[in-house]
């Protein structure tokens, strides 16, 4: 097959001259399928490259420039209108005040952020993308488990950005527009985009966040004066301390859903790339999108409480209600609002592509098709599934985030502990990035697969959901609290030490 030169990508998402992946490299002789993923992965801009490790001699050095774009891709993806909706949730159905509405949902951005972050930390180092590097810490066999959920989580993201984009854009025409066919067109461009993969990506989220930023900062001096920061918590001490855990762990989940793909948006940077910088530049632009994505949802759905206008907007969608934000406006609020849909394209890129190389994890099936193929299938899936439950958009939301927070820090739980009692301290071997699909000396996973099933039964036993309460959960408050998060890492914590040295002693890996 012919070199073309799609497959190495600069950090700074431009493209390179490189070998096309082993995926595409594999196909010569199967059929139509080969023949027209050759006559794809030819195409200009089009990365190749799926789940296969990046070499190093295909990186190049991180410039300043390239260290901004780390930040810049992150407060693109998050500073969009599904986190404006996640912070809708504390005021409309947590009952909380502004102010505790305010502080749960700037914590739990920040913390999940925090998680998100440091696994980004590792793309640069290993080359290898988030669920590859998963089964250096859960194992081969046990680390598919997390790739599949991982795929969950991110066409759980592509449902919500394309469903609320399609709330927004049919806001926006007054309801001359279906929400199906807003829905559509989101779905449409990010599929156009993500099948391009990282050139196009990086550059589409290089600036994505120009235009978001404006028309939020409008929205601010549009909506702000009629945000009700006087509202008060409703229920006993004991319900709305068990509320502000619950929208706490919530906004969290929110946040630290983007950790078992952190790592997959810098794997062509060197591996001399400065984790302290990477860490940094990743949690800003994180955490600082979402803070302020989610606290202009609090300050919309507090402002339900006294104006009439905005409750009829609520009931009718979260998208109804940040068009109602922009009431008075005429026809530049209308632009704003297409802005606003429109950036959760930005949102719903990186999910969507980090989602199809999750199906390249699951083994020898899912990497026998290529990437732009899986991207076909994700998007397909999510926009069905937008437009069957576009009329329970925040029902979704509150179980979906909170469901997927459970697993995801259990996860980074067992990925810290191996990380800072076992690898820094050289009681397992170092890491030997060159082995990611070499099941004989990749860690077997016994005790991180352990570790994790106790987990979530801790999770399953103090979880609050609408379709089932854990019964340590009941014991919190009348309405019970979420504390899932909490208790399945805290028994993951304990359990997975002493069972990892017994591994590492019995196996040796």
């Amino acid at each position: 097959m012919e070199k073309h030169p799609s497959d190495n990508i600069n950090t700074d998402g431009s493209v390179l001259e490189s070998q096309p992946s082993d995926a595409v490299k594999n196909t010569s002789s199967r059929g139509l399928l080969a023949r027209l993923n050759e006559r794809i992965a030819s195409v200009r801009f089009m990365e190749a490259r799926g789940i296969e490790r990046v070499p190093e001699s295909e990186r190049h050095s991180a410039t300043a420039a390239d260290y901004m774009q780390m930040g810049l891709l992150w407060f693109s993806t998050n500073i969009t209108a599904n986190n404006i909706a996640v912070g809708m949730l504390g005021p409309l159905d947590y009952g909380l005040s502004f102010t505790d509405s305010a502080l749960c949902a700037t914590f739990g951005a920040l913390l999940g952020a925090a998680g998100a972050a440091y696994m980004g930390t590792w793309g640069p180092v290993s080359g290898n993308r988030t669920m590859v590097i998963a089964r250096y810490f859960m194992g081969y066999y046990p680390s598919k488990i997390c790739a599949l959920l991982n795929i969950v989580i991110m066409l759980g993201y592509g449902m919500i950005d394309c469903l609320v984009g399609g709330q927004v854009l049919s806001a926006v025409a007054g309801g001359n527009m279906t929400v199906v066919v807003g829905t559509i067109i989101v779905a449409i461009i990010t599929w156009i985009v993500v099948i391009f993969g990282m050139s196009v990506f990086h550059k589409y989220e290089r600036w994505a966040w120009v235009p978001q930023l404006i028309a939020l900062f409008v929205l601010v001096g549009s909506a702000g004066p009629k945000f009700d920061t006087n509202i008060p918590s409703v229920g006993s001490s004991r319900d709305i301390a068990g509320n502000r855990l619950s929208f706490f762990s919530l906004c969290l989940s929110s946040s630290v859903a983007w950790a078992p793909a952190g790592a997959d948006y810098y794997v062509y940077y060197p591996p001399t790339t400065k984790k302290w910088v990477t860490f940094t530049m990743s949690f800003f632009g994180i955490g600082l999108a979402l803070t302020f994505a989610n606290l202009l949802g609090v300050g919309l759905g507090s402002g339900t409480y006294s104006n009439v206008d905005w409750e009829a907007a609520n009931e009718v969608s979260s998208g109804a209600l940040i068009m109602q934000g922009y009431n008075g406006l005429g026809g530049f609020g209308k632009f704003l609002g297409v802005l606003i849909a429109l950036g959760l394209i930005a949102n719903n890129i990186p999910g969507t592509y980090s989602a199809t190389l999750g199906f390249q994890t699951l083994g020898r099936y899912g990497i026998a098709f290529p990437r732009w193929f899986w991207t076909c299938v994700g998007v397909v899936i999510y926009t069905a599934c937008a437009l069957g439950g576009r009329d329970h958009l925040f029902e979704i939301f509150e179980n979906f985030l909170a469901l997927m927070g459970y697993w995801v820090t259990i996860f980074l739980i067992i990925v810290l502990e191996e990380h800072m009692i076992f690898r820094w301290g050289k009681i397992a071997p170092a890491f030997d990035w060159s082995i990611w699909a070499d099941r004989g000396k990749l860690p077997l996973g016994l005790a991180a697969f352990t570790a994790f099933v106790i987990g979530w039964v801790g999770s399953i036993m103090c979880m609050y959901q609408i379709y089932y309460v854990g019964p340590i959960a009941k014991l919190v408050s009348t309405d019970g609290a979420d504390l899932g998060i909490w208790v399945g890492c805290a028994w993951a914590m304990i359990v997975f030490p002493p069972l990892r040295w017994l591994e590492l002693k019995k196996f040796g890996r």
